[in-house]
């Protein structure tokens, strides 16, 4: 490429608006790590010198109303911003004068919205000579380079040109009442060609210059491409270069959110536009954020003491098992080279530093083979428990700082539990991950880091190897060197904060807390026939838990699983959909967890929209993944709706009805569907891993259901071949939906006060009387499932499944009581989910859970020692 394409190019950048830093009201400083955010780095004058992310919210920008005259190669001197103030989407005040700057957005937008269809048109143009001469005996191309250069255009194009057509006599015929949110929200809904086209952007580029510098002929058509002028303009025509137009759409998604923002500040929330443009700008912005990592690298570049260009391309927070103990570390990937840092403490007032721990340049850089990596140090992962008694009381604590902020503000008392909390969510931060990702040199170091999710894992190792397909050198850095390098970090990065909810702002979002309810339809794009499943990841306490997992579908270029699945959401903002091959050679085993190792095809994240998501319908989506798309739909529910016990209207069935009822009419101890599922789950289910905390298909539990109400007689057949996830799911259910809890709301109580008691003598005599007291069908049952569970968690080294686990899942479900009697105790906030409440109901079956086998016989027989009621 020759230097004034260069340039030129360069121009054409958009000057991203930069997301404003996120700062700390407090920092609490730990043995081995700073919390970070006390300064807000300064913008040097006159422009950024580095390229940032796109930010998510483009109107907080003041730049953006200055930006629209720039002009710059290929006529973009029309897109200019409506003249709006850069406070975020405030009320309307005015409006009439709403309608008045709702017609002068749109009016500005359409003739932007020509000019990128001229700009799309001009780069269609030589495309058909090209692909007719690509079939004679001296092709200008090949039909392979024509369709890698001009991928997805066509498309593209023609989305444009339907939405303009579409656009253009509405705003002509203008008046308030005129309806087009559904216009833009039907153009975000097609941004998976974007997506497309920039995957294929860099191989597009790369393609074009190669073709320029072999071909003479083509070289000249890319040169000079005739872009039309506007219809009202005296110019005819603009020469642009090819480079520039295919730069277009890349630039173009912003420009559409930008747009979608000023929109939404002019229209009246009850204006029926409004939902439609919020669905549309939600689409918009979960498209940027996807794709922030594969836009023009030049966002982030430092210049190293001998002139070289290095970019910034992925930062990040990751824990590092190093000598034994696990580090909170900022880890920098550059083009070149990993720098694995961490924040240094400085006195008040002072410029916050990083302090590099190592650095590995990514030609030495290898990822170990599964050979190799039974020679790495053992992770010691912490007992579930100890990550959810955290949890417990973490979410304690938010209560808490809820009830200082509405009693008295800002005091000191919330300060010390503002500092307490984030101590224990940072331990949780540091504790939590346990999937390893090893990095070795060639030349014998390894390093050890510690991931939550396999998601995080994929995205850094794709991201270096992406980068290690260049040809790369190897070298080693003067001190000023890594000083310059290391000095650059604290201005480069893009994540500012350790991801704990203290570091988050009061207005941000505390994200959502009950039930989400995903179907994972199916899946396309795949080249060739494999074994497909997918696993879906949610985000809780600052890092994510993979929730569910599809069924493999088997030999299949298309996938249709069309499962179901209910997550438990705690205060999650993102849904991430996996899409993995399933490998079944047993060589290909991780000797760190003697798992095999499937391979990833695809990842993908869309926000957790609660506007969006909090309705009674289905709303579907499209996850677009390395040029595979997988459609799912989703909905929310809050944790009240959906622990709701509702008696069951047909006393026929099993299902919402009482468990005396039940056990009478069957002339049976313990209810059939009990045994039955019990028995299934210790056949061939108490081996499986997150036994009863992975969600089973929610249709597969919805035709258990069917069957067992209706007494079927292929029950058993049924049970036999269905999955053990679902069978243990219709365990679950069946308890929640009894009309009143199995150890009775009468007792509740009772369990409440008996648990809190100190003296472990008092403690003992009240459980086992409440035990007593409970109707001989809800005692049966209850030890029934009391040794079950307790088998279950004999095989915690296979199944992960601690009796605590056990107890968080059934703990709730056996003891919270009905609508009527939780009527007066109704939770005020949704992060109270682990409130007091439910931390009780999950220790008072941990402790029957971790007390010695208790017998009905036995129990019956010391009823005559205590003959007083509760």
């Amino acid at each position: 490429m020759n230097e004034n394409n260069t340039q030129r190019s360069h121009d054409l950048l958009p000057s991203w608006p930069r997301a404003p830093c996120q700062t700390l009201n407090f920092n609490y400083g730990m043995e081995d790590y700073d919390a970070e955010g006390n300064e807000e780095p300064k913008a040097p004058p006159g422009g950024s010198e580095t390229m940032p992310y796109i930010d998510e919210s483009p109107t907080m920008s003041p730049q953006l109303s200055a930006r629209g005259q720039e002009g710059g190669n290929g006529g973009d001197g029309c897109e200019s911003l409506s003249p709006t103030p850069a406070d975020g989407l405030g009320t309307v005040v005015n409006a009439g004068k709403g309608v008045d700057m709702r017609r002068l957005v749109l009016k500005d937008f359409l003739a932007s919205e020509e000019m990128y269809i001229n700009q799309l048109e001009a780069l269609l143009l030589p495309m058909k000579p090209l692909k007719a001469t690509a079939t004679t005996s001296q092709p200008v191309l090949t039909i392979q380079q024509i369709e890698t250069i001009f991928y997805k255009i066509q498309d593209i194009y023609e989305i444009h040109k339907e939405f303009y057509d579409s656009l253009w006599p509405q705003v002509q015929n203008w008046d308030s009442s005129v309806v087009l949110g559904h216009l833009f929200q039907k153009l975000a809904s097609q941004l998976g060609v974007y997506k497309a086209f920039v995957d294929n952007y860099k191989i597009a580029l790369e393609t074009a210059e190669k073709c320029s510098q072999s071909n003479n002929q083509f070289q000249k058509i890319s040169e000079e491409l005739k872009v039309k002028g506007p219809k009202d303009s005296k110019e005819s025509h603009t020469s642009v270069t090819m480079e520039a137009l295919l730069y277009k759409p890349i630039n173009r998604v912003t420009r559409s959110t930008l747009v979608l923002h000023d929109l939404l500040k002019h229209t009246p929330s009850d204006h029926p536009d409004y939902p439609l443009l919020q669905d549309a700008l939600r689409i918009s912005q979960n498209f940027l954020s996807s794709i922030n990592e594969d836009i023009d690298p030049r966002r982030t570049a430092v210049t190293t003491p001998k002139g070289e260009t290095r970019q910034l391309v992925k930062d990040g927070f990751l824990v590092e098992l190093a000598e034994g103990s696990r580090k909170l570390r900022h880890v920098f990937l550059f083009t070149d080279v990993l720098l694995c840092a961490k924040l240094k403490k400085t006195g008040v007032g002072k410029h916050q530093q990083y302090d590099c721990k190592w650095y590995m340049p990514l030609a030495e850089l290898v990822f170990p083979s599964l050979e190799e990596s039974d020679s790495c140090p053992h992770v010691h992962a912490m007992p579930d428990h100890d990550l959810e008694d955290m949890k417990i009381k973490i979410s304690s604590m938010k209560s808490e700082v809820q009830k200082e902020k509405a009693n008295k503000g800002q005091s000191r008392a919330m300060e010390r539990l503002k500092k307490k909390m984030f101590d224990n969510e940072f331990w949780l931060l540091l504790n939590s991950p346990s999937i390893p990702f090893r990095i070795h040199n060639r030349n014998g170091k390894s390093y050890l880091f510690l991931l939550s999710s396999d998601y995080e894992r994929a995205e850094w190792r794709e991201a270096i190897q992406k980068l290690q397909k260049k040809d790369l050198q190897t070298f080693v850095l003067s001190s000023v060197e890594l000083q310059v390098l290391t000095g650059s970090c604290f201005k480069l990065r893009t994540v500012h904060n350790i991801p704990v909810t203290s570091n988050k702002d009061d207005d941000e979002s505390p994200g959502m807390y009950g039930f989400l309810h995903v179907i994972v339809h199916s899946a396309t794009g795949f080249k060739q026939s494999a074994n497909l499943y997918c696993t879906l990841e949610v985000d809780s306490f600052g890092y994510f838990v993979s929730k569910a997992k599809t069924r493999v579908f088997r030999d299949t270029t298309e996938p249709q699983w069309n499962e179901e699945f209910e997550i438990e959401l705690e205060g999650s903002q993102s849904l991430r959909i996996l899409c993995y091959e399933k490998c079944y050679d047993k060589s290909k085993m991780n000797k760190d967890n003697n798992e095999i190792v499937d391979k990833i095809m695809g990842k993908g994240q869309v926000q957790l929209d609660p506007q969006t998501v909090q309705t009674k319908n289905w709303h579907m989506d499209v996850i677009e993944m390395n040029g595979i798309k997988v459609e799912f739909s989703m909905k929310f529910t809050s944790r009240d709706l959906s622990l709701k016990r509702t008696p069951s209207k047909k006393q026929t069935g099993v299902f919402g009805v009482k468990i005396s009822v039940v056990t009478k009419r069957e002339r049976s101890k313990v209810p059939y569907i009990v045994r039955q599922c019990v028995e299934e789950v210790e056949k061939r289910g108490i081996d499986e891993v997150g036994i009863y905390r992975i969600s089973g298909v929610a249709t597969d539990i919805q035709a258990l259901k069917a069957a067992f109400d209706a007494n079927s007689k292929d029950i058993l057949m049924m049970l036999s071949d269905m999955d053990i996830n679902a069978i243990a799911g219709t365990l679950k259910l069946y308890f929640r939906e009894l009309p009143e809890p199995l150890l009775t709301d009468r007792l509740y109580p009772a369990f409440m006060e008996g648990i809190a008691l100190s003296d472990p003598t008092a403690k003992e005599n009240c459980m086992m009387h409440l035990l007593r007291s409970l109707p001989d069908p809800n005692l049966i049952t209850f030890l029934f499932l009391l040794e079950h569970l307790k088998r279950v968690a004999e095989k915690e080294p296979i199944n992960k499944m601690s009796l605590h686990n056990l107890a968080t899942v059934f703990g709730p479900t056996l003891l919270r009581p009905s609508e009527v009697e939780s009527k007066g105790q109704h939770l005020t906030l949704a992060s109270d989910i682990w409130s007091h409440d439910v931390m009780a109901q999950v220790q008072v079956l941990l402790y029957y859970l971790q007390h010695t086998p208790i017998s009905f016989a036995e129990l019956k027989r010391n009823a005559l020692y205590f003959s007083t009621d509760v």
